[in-house]
């Protein structure tokens, strides 16, 4: 009987244990996957284009480009003999100052990461009212952190703001060691990012996001985002990191910007960087704690592991910067309880929305 009982109770272990394993593999297994599959092989140099492109970003002139401005900089925010660290380009619209101002007040305050400078900056284009514009010039005065194209900002013209903010950066901040590029609706963890890159042994070709593969071009026409045949021929893109967030090094954005010439601006802005970065050599390094697209649900720990968050709203912004840059470290056990934490929730949360999509699908179905 005794015997039994000890099989029993190790058999029930078992089952315990099956399941908790099974629990990970289910909540872990998709960020591995990823982190193995999404490792891509580097690319050959051996092609002639690719050796002339890495060449002419090695000997770039930068005074023709000071002498031919295509856009207003606020002249404080030059930074060409400052040595940062880490320069953050947020793209932003140009109506959307109380966003600008929530971003500076949280994560775009922070100016020193472990001792290495960090600077914030926004990228935005024209604005169609005279009014917004006269309302960013006096933003300009006040923070000399904005970067202004002479384009039109609109849906259309985000691949310009991009290539605007790359010039921008090869030209005026040469000195910059890494550019993270980022939308205005992201939450940033900068002290974890900045730790993450102070770790890095490969100091050149650091072009580093959520890796998208295989993404395949738009060919409707009548899609906002509609590729022609003609601007991109090949059935899927290149590999590319996903726009919300990544991260490259000044070498890349000397070599991205020099491959730009030979790239059709028409591709979203995202995908022209990741064909510009193949005709430049460079292979995007996949990272899970970039979180893309994807609103990360918060928990302190968590969101000092991660990079980035999407979606975050300004409320929420003031609350988790104010909680994450307090100076407690999270243990190991916190670290991965509040992993555990955040994806449980953002799948919750992802299931939930996807229940009220379709209650609202079947319902406009009968109204019809």
């Amino acid at each position: 009987m005794q015997l039994t009982l000890c099989r029993l109770r190790t058999h029930q272990w078992c089952f315990i244990l099956f399941n908790v394993l099974l629990f990970h593999v289910l909540l872990f297994g998709a960020d591995l996957l990823e982190e193995y599959f999404l490792r891509s092989l580097p690319l050959s140099y051996a092609d002639a284009k690719t050796l002339e492109i890495r060449e002419r970003a090695r000997k770039l002139d930068m005074d023709p480009l000071k002498a031919n401005l295509s856009y207003t900089v606020s002249s404080s925010a030059t930074c060409s003999y400052q040595e940062i660290f880490l320069l953050i380009l947020v793209c932003s619209s140009p109506e959307n100052r109380t966003r600008r101002n929530v971003i500076r007040q949280t994560w775009g305050n922070v100016t020193d990461a472990r001792g290495y400078a960090v600077l914030t900056l926004f990228a935005l284009g024209k604005p169609a009212s005279v009014t917004t514009q006269l309302e960013i010039n006096d933003e300009s005065q006040k923070h000399r952190d904005i970067i202004e194209g002479s384009f039109i900002d609109s849906p259309e013209t985000q691949t310009r703001k991009v290539l605007m903010s790359l010039e921008w950066t090869v030209t005026f901040c040469p000195h910059a060691r890494y550019i993270l590029k980022t939308d205005e609706n992201m939450f940033v963890g900068i002290p974890s990012l900045a730790g993450y890159l102070l770790s890095l042994t490969q100091l050149e070709d650091i072009y580093m996001g959520r890796v998208i593969h295989h993404g395949v071009p738009d060919r409707d026409p009548q899609s906002p985002g509609f590729v022609p045949i003609h601007h991109y021929s090949e059935e899927f893109y290149p590999d590319y990191c996903d726009g919300s967030a990544f991260v490259m090094s000044q070498d890349v954005a000397r070599k991205v910007y020099v491959a730009a010439k030979e790239v059709p601006v028409s591709v979203p802005p995202d995908i022209f960087v990741g064909i510009c970065a193949k005709k430049a050599g460079i292979t995007p390094i996949h990272s899970s704690r970039f979180s893309g697209e994807k609103h990360i649900s918060y928990n302190r720990c968590c969101y000092k592991f991660i990079f980035t968050s999407s979606n975050v709203k300004e409320d929420e912004l003031f609350k988790d910067w104010k909680e994450t840059s307090d100076r407690k470290d999270c243990s190991l056990l916190e670290t991965y309880y509040g992993l555990v934490s955040c994806k449980v929730l953002t799948y919750i949360d992802k299931f939930k929305q996807f229940n009220l999509e379709r209650i609202k699908n079947e319902v406009l179905h009968f109204v019809d």
